[in-house]
């Protein structure tokens, strides 16, 4: 019987590859951004489309957030499709004007009168010792803005999809990888950013969790990396006789509810991992989602797993610490099913 081969590429291709499509279907796709030309964006997300587009539809912008991103809301307006590129979501305080007042809320103030079909891309996470102004997720911190979408894929086939799909939604999607999923060589490399990924353009929704590894026994909830780690967790859980359940967020906004009350519907048990920060955060959103839906099906109390309330440290040792990681995640599924 023949096999099909597998198509392999690391997260950024993937994202890179999937930008390429839509500006070759569609004229009024462009990029902009810091170093996203001649370097291919730091992170590798537009790697390779100077040369196949030119500098007319890849633009090298000065360090200037605000007009990155100003630029492409105006150009949206307008009928086009920007891409731009906030180089680390960190970064978002200089320009937050444009995305949380215009950005975010054109649409709905002019009475859906204009639309603005652009993406935000910018790069999370910590794990490689880039200090508290580097590190960060704040996967919340845009979640909780209304008139945004905001995802944030886990796999390179996600990646790639999810791209395509902000690419073509009507709607600002602000569109956050992670930068351990990129798959770069100055990086460690991890097995989980390197995937099956079609040749040809596909689309994710933007508003669908995915269950990545069936359970009976917990509910086990994530993004990116966490999703990863609990999948780790998961495996070594099996070994003690429990069996976790998986999902994978994707998107943050909207929140895929149904998934999530399904899962724990027939687990009867949930913990929320986050690589954001504790407080008002996405563990506290989905507690309060089974709190209020489905809180007769637990068996337990809900159990979260975030970064306390600190900066991220620089420091190796002090980094592992505070984000959650796979023996955390066992040891509080482990300490939660030998309590209740």
């Amino acid at each position: 019987m023949e096999t099909t081969k597998k198509r392999l590429l690391t997260g950024n291709k993937a994202m890179a590859e999937a930008i390429a499509l839509e500006m070759e279907n569609n004229k009024d796709v462009f990029v902009l951004g810091e170093d996203v030309g001649k370097y291919g964006g730091i992170f590798g997300s537009t790697e390779g489309l100077l040369d196949k587009f030119g500098a007319e539809r890849v633009i090298d912008t000065p360090i200037s957030e605000t007009a990155i991103i100003g630029a492409a809301i105006g150009a949206a307006a307008e009928g086009m499709r920007p891409i731009a590129e906030l180089m680390f979501v960190d970064f978002f305080g200089v320009c937050m004007d444009q995305i949380y007042n215009h950005m975010a809320k054109i649409q709905y103030m002019s009475g859906g009168s204009v639309k603005l079909p652009m993406v935000l891309m910018t790069a999370v996470g910590g794990g490689y010792n880039d200090a508290a102004q580097h590190s960060q997720t704040l996967y919340a911190t845009f979640a909780h803005m209304p008139g945004l979408k905001v995802v944030a894929p886990s796999t390179p086939y996600d990646l790639k999809g999810m791209m395509t799909s902000a690419i073509r939604d009507d709607n600002p999607v602000f569109f956050m990888f992670h930068k351990s999923l990129q798959g770069l060589g100055w990086m460690d490399q991890l097995d989980e950013s390197v995937g099956d990924v079609p040749k040809d353009a596909y689309t994710v929704p933007l508003d669908k969790a995915k269950v990545v590894r069936e359970g009976r026994d917990v509910t086990i909830v994530g993004v990116q990396m966490m999703t990863h780690y609990a999948v780790q967790a998961a495996e070594k859980l099996a070994k003690e006789g429990i069996e976790a359940e998986v999902i994978d967020l994707r998107s943050l906004k909207p929140i895929d509810k149904d998934t999530i009350i399904k899962s724990v519907k027939k687990t009867h048990r949930l913990v929320v991992v986050d690589e954001d920060y504790l407080s008002y955060g996405m563990t506290a959103e989905i507690s309060a989602i089974i709190a209020e839906e489905a809180l007769y099906e637990l068996e337990a109390p809900v159990r979260r797993l975030a970064i306390p309330d600190v900066p991220i440290p620089y420091s190796d040792p002090l980094e592992d610490f505070v984000i959650p990681g796979p023996d955390t995640i066992f040891k509080t599924v482990k300490e939660l099913m030998e309590t209740y």
